[in-house]
């Protein structure tokens, strides 16, 4: 194999992902390896280094046909210098990845935020193929975005651009969110959100349900509702209402080609997207309405590398 190369790595809690790829996008190996959070994190970038090591001699790839390195991180990120200002997970505070990275693997490498690079991979290989302006909202345990214009990520002016997840959406009386505030999407739009507002309902629901409350999960919400369950429905309809609402706010001040909405809860594909979209409909104005579409995102838990092997190329 002579071909150029570029890596993509997902840095998560407990696993980090990684994945070579073709300049064009196409995705020639993929592999992870636990991520060692012991002694603050110390190991993380040794074990990345030594991973990458061995597979470009496995698969008889010389260093040098590697273009570059890209790196999703959890945490803030300062882009420029690839320092992660804090990753609680990890154990980083103040951590100079870029630097670390380059100078253990030897190959230079480019760092951004995980949900920035998630945005990024279906950019340019998922749902949002071939647009330059897009939103990506991921779905999980909490609620993260990346905005894009330009093909280029939104960052602010201290790396909180995109953080669509603690956009405050139910101003009074809201759940509290792990960010210290009130009424996040995140306390409403998440896997564990879903679960939160599911009790609530539960609570003063005197009819029969489907929802097996002994393993209650984002995951059983939505499979009820799609066998017609009412209480699961209105479950949905209150989650789509709520996501429907932000992402009319994203939809009316940026107006992107797509929002495509990822994360482990978009798996709900239509019985999700089709209720958000009715809301995001009712309360956007008619130019955005014509112009802005909403898609659930192809890529999966591959986005992140994708995206992260995007960066490597700049």
């Amino acid at each position: 194999m002579n071909e150029k190369i570029l890596i993509g790595i997902d840095l998560g809690g407990t696993t980090t992902k990684i994945g070579m790829f073709s300049e064009m996008g196409e995705l020639l190996n993929k592999w992870e390896i636990p991520t060692d959070v012991s002694n603050n994190g110390k190991r993380i970038v040794p074990s990345i280094a030594k991973s990458i090591e061995e597979k470009l001699h496995d698969l008889h790839i010389e260093k040098k046909q590697v273009i570059g390195v890209g790196v999703g991180a959890p945490g803030s990120v300062h882009v420029e210098t690839g320092l992660i200002f804090e990753a609680v997970n990890l154990g980083w505070k103040q951590f100079p990845l870029k630097a670390e990275l380059e100078k253990t693997v030897g190959i230079r490498a480019t760092i951004d935020n995980d949900a920035n690079c998630a945005a990024l991979g279906e950019m340019w290989m998922g749902a949002g193929k071939g647009s330059k302006d897009m939103v990506c909202v991921t779905l999980g345990t909490g609620v993260g975005g990346g905005v894009i214009t330009n093909r280029q990520v939104v960052h602010g002016i201290k790396g909180a651009g995109g953080e669509i997840g603690h956009m405050t959406i139910v101003p009074e009386n809201g759940f509290s969110c792990n960010c210290g505030k009130t009424g996040c999407l995140e306390t409403v739009a998440s896997a564990t959100g879903i679960v939160r507002l599911a009790k609530q309902h539960l609570e003063s629901f005197t009819g029969e349900t489907l929802i097996d409350q002994a393993a209650l999960s984002a995951k059983s919400i939505f499979e009820a509702a799609e066998k017609g369950d009412t209480l699961a429905n209105q479950i949905v309809e209150k989650v789509a209402f709520y996501l429907g609402l932000a992402l009319s706010h994203l939809g009316n001040t940026l107006n992107p080609e797509k929002i495509v909405i990822g994360g482990g809860v978009s798996r709900a594909g239509n019985t999700l997207l089709e209720p958000v979209n009715q809301y995001f409909r009712k309360f956007t104005f008619p130019t955005v309405q014509e112009s802005t579409d909403l898609s659930i995102a192809t890529l999966g838990n591959d986005a992140g590398i994708y995206g992260a092997a995007w960066l490597a190329q700049e």
